[in-house]
């Protein structure tokens, strides 16, 4: 049984609230006091025998409040500082709780129950056990913290009793405000120093955790540190001797001996890697030379495919690929028997120019596979900055190779099909430079055999790759880079060609995209035909890929809705079911003859289009009025019109004096779409004669032609598409200008079976032709 020797007291002491710092009993504390209400407190301490009441204070929510207990303690030293503040020696007597807090005079007193409560013989058996077990988990905790002063270690093992013994550890061992707390608020010393024990033991567990962690965290970081010495160091070895690769240096070393290249590229890459060997690991120009290296050794130097010359081969292969353009076909033809026959044929630069939705893009890869090469597609749209070309100066940051380097060790062959999309879409600025000049040693065939790329500085052969380049105009194309492609004109798909396609790759793949089978869905000829002329209005096809797409959707639907459904057929009288009104009213002729309207042919992106003229003669003063979003040329052209008819009045039976007295009103429908271009000139001449004169022109009949001043028809562009417009209106008779009866070799087969074409050479053959007397 443990014995207690207990007193109780009251006294009314200063107050000292302290913060962050706790005074036990038996310790003595260095303590600075720069607050003036606490600096009045330590003065009138000298009234109380030199005692204050040091209370340390907790955080409550937002506020600071002080502890339940506090410590009596001593004064011993007072020293005053140059700054006005106080410096401290106060020496712990024993622990007491306040009763009250009250304010006296300058400072705060409160009111102090002291109980003392001390062991008998220290305890006993007891207390000298856990005397023992306390400096054993004390000597422990040491050993995990930094070595202890002298000073508390002899202490700590000369203290016998436990009361003391447990004030000391929680002042100079415990780390915790909080375990200082708990320590100060028991009173009794055998459950203090067991509380002591615990927290000791709790402290020694997340010393270890902490330990261990930071043990291996050094161990991270020394073996970095080690590798990065010992690669000096070795490096510096090397140096010194004259020998040996570190494993990294080795391996680009042996890549470089490998390298199928000429002596130039060795030696230029044996020199960048002498660089990297003196560099210090982890350097910023280190990293650059190894980007150097990496992008340099991937470049396919001298790998190459062989071409495939199996004309009949490749033939198949283009034409079930593609139906139509026969062009471009005959083109990829002639290049294999020529390269046959010379087993080098140099590179090719071809420049596909035509209509969205024509397949310019999709036959570049067509013809890879029929060459048997690589093919790698390289966007142009956009593209404003001359270093996409050319790349980058490997000392600038985030430097990389330009797209034809790139494109390049993508296909890893020196010879692959390499697609120039939408180079007519290339801008420049004044800041960045102009890519399209950059490109203009990319498609020299004498040029490019030493093509240098920015980023890597050596020479590399261009010329047995195959460029196809894209475009959907050339007027954005400057002339020198025009200079050196040979341009195809990918022509406008017709009414049978769009079928042929439809039947033969759309279909095919829209039913795969929406899972239905040739057994569940039927789509009819006459269908296919309406949506192309009903639904879509395009040179291309991808427009009917689409509403072909809607089809598919709208059937897949229906299976899954009735799963007893055999088959769909989708035919020209249900198709409203699938695709809703038509979207596209065809253009059709005039059912009768008609005064002052004219059938003209016009060449628009979308391909041919047939354009009604229309004019209207009023009482006036001579202005000619122009409607429809008329370019300038076209206005010109009017112009012309007009001066012409004037000096064929009198052959036509006009008054003479009909641009004094009459107002002309010219109109050119679809007033919403802008229209330009001289091939409209006869049609304008037909137009005003027929307005003037009262004569009707033949509704079956149709032309196009540029018209001099004189009368003289001249040659117009886009013949073939405007043939396809004017027999898909039922036009049964089409003058154009005798200039292009060569073109007519490019119409299309229906169209001149069904068409009758007159070639005239001047406007009155025109008049003659057209007006009904």
């Amino acid at each position: 049984m443990i014995n207690y020797i207990e007193k109780i007291e009251n006294k009314d002491l200063p107050v000292v609230r302290l913060r962050g710092i706790i005074v036990f009993p038996g310790t003595a504390v260095s303590i600075e006091v720069t607050d003036k209400s606490t600096q009045n407190a330590v003065d009138a301490a000298a009234l109380h025998d030199g005692l204050v009441f040091f209370v340390p204070q907790k955080k409550q929510g937002n506020d600071m409040t002080p502890n339940a207990v506090g410590t009596v303690g001593k004064i011993k030293q007072n020293i005053k500082t140059t700054d006005g503040a106080r410096r401290l020696i106060v020496e712990g007597l024993t622990r007491a709780s306040a009763q009250e807090y009250a304010k006296q005079g300058k400072c705060e007193v409160a009111r102090v129950l002291i109980k003392w409560c001390k062991l008998a013989d220290d305890g006993g058996l007891r207390g000298e056990a856990l005397v023992r077990e306390a400096v054993r988990a004390s000597e422990n905790l040491a050993r995990l913290l930094p070595k202890l002063p002298a000073e508390p270690s002899a202490a700590l093992k000369a203290i016998t009793s436990p009361d003391l013994l447990s004030d000391f550890i929680a002042a100079h061992l415990l780390v915790r405000y909080s375990d200082k707390l708990t320590v100060l608020n028991i009173a009794d010393p055998i459950a203090r120093i067991e509380e002591v024990i615990r927290l000791l033991y709790d402290e020694e567990e997340l010393l270890k955790v902490e330990v261990e962690v930071q043990r291996k965290v050094n161990g991270r970081m020394n073996q970095r540190h080690r590798e990065t010495i010992l690669a000096e160091q070795l490096k510096a070895i090397q140096e010194e001797l004259g020998v040996g690769d570190t494993p990294e240096l080795a391996r680009y070393r042996q890549r470089i001996g490998a390298l199928a290249a000429s002596d130039e590229v060795k030696d230029k890459l044996y020199e960048e890697l002498d660089r990297l060997s003196k560099m210090q690991f982890g350097s910023a120009e280190g990293a650059v030379i190894r980007n150097y290296l990496d992008s340099t050794l991937a470049l396919p130097w001298s790998k190459t495919t062989k071409d495939r010359t199996d004309l009949k081969r490749a033939r198949k292969i283009l034409d079930d690929d593609h139906d139509g353009i026969d062009n471009v076909k005959d083109r990829v033809i002639e290049y294999l028997a020529v390269k046959h026959l010379t087993e080098r044929p140099g590179g090719q630069i071809l420049c596909l120019v035509g209509a969205p939705g024509v397949g310019k893009t999709s036959i570049g890869a067509s013809i890879a596979r029929a060459l048997g090469r690589k093919y790698v597609r390289v966007s142009l749209g956009g593209v404003r900055d001359e270093a996409e070309i050319r790349g980058h100066r490997k000392t600038y940051v985030g430097a990389m190779p330009g797209r034809i380097i790139e494109a390049l060790t993508r296909a890893k062959t020196k010879n692959p099909v390499i697609l120039l999309d939408e180079i007519d879409k290339m801008t420049s600025n004044n800041i960045n430079g102009d890519p399209a000049s950059a490109m203009l040693e990319v498609l020299d065939p004498e040029q490019n055999k030493n093509f240098r790329d920015h980023f890597i500085e050596l020479p590399f052969d261009l010329s047995d790759c195959m460029f196809i380049a894209t475009a959907n105009t050339l007027d954005t194309v400057p002339r020198p880079l025009l200079d050196r492609m040979e341009v195809i004109e990918m022509k406008t798909y017709t009414r049978t060609e769009k079928l042929a396609i439809a039947k033969n790759h759309i279909l095919a793949k829209q039913m795969k995209k929406c899972g239905i089978t040739k057994r569940q869905l039927k789509l009819t000829d006459d269908a296919v035909y309406t949506i192309i002329d009903s639904y879509t209005r395009e040179a291309g096809v991808r427009n009917l890929e689409r509403e072909i797409g809607t089809v598919c959707r709208k059937c897949a639907k229906m299976i899954v809705d009735d799963p007893e459904c055999q088959k769909i057929v989708v035919s020209k009288d249900n198709l409203k079911d699938y695709l809703g009104a038509p979207k596209i009213k065809p253009d059709r002729i005039s059912e009768c003859d008609e005064v002052g309207a004219v059938n003209g042919l016009a060449y628009t992106q979308t391909g041919g289009d047939m354009l009604k003229i229309e004019a209207a003669i009023f009482d006036g003063t001579g202005k000619l009025e122009l409607t429809g979003s008329l370019g300038d040329v076209m206005k010109e052209s009017a112009h012309i019109a007009v001066s012409f008819v004037r000096s064929r009045a009198k052959e036509l039976g006009i008054d003479p004096d009909f641009y004094k007295n009459k107002d002309i009103h010219i109109h050119v429908p679809e007033g919403a779409v802008p229209k330009d271009g001289p091939s409209a000139g006869i049609t304008l001449v037909t137009v005003i004669a027929s307005a003037l004169s009262g004569l009707p022109v033949r509704r079956d009949i149709a032309m196009t032609g540029e018209v001099t001043l004189r009368g003289n028809v001249l040659a117009i562009g886009g013949l073939r598409e405007k043939t396809l417009a004017a027999y898909a209106a039922g036009v049964s008779t089409v003058l154009i200008p005798a200039d292009n009866a060569e073109d007519l070799s490019q119409c299309a087969d229906i169209v001149k079976e069904n068409i009758e074409f007159i070639q005239v050479k001047t406007a009155d053959e025109v008049l003659s032709l057209a007006l009904v007397k």
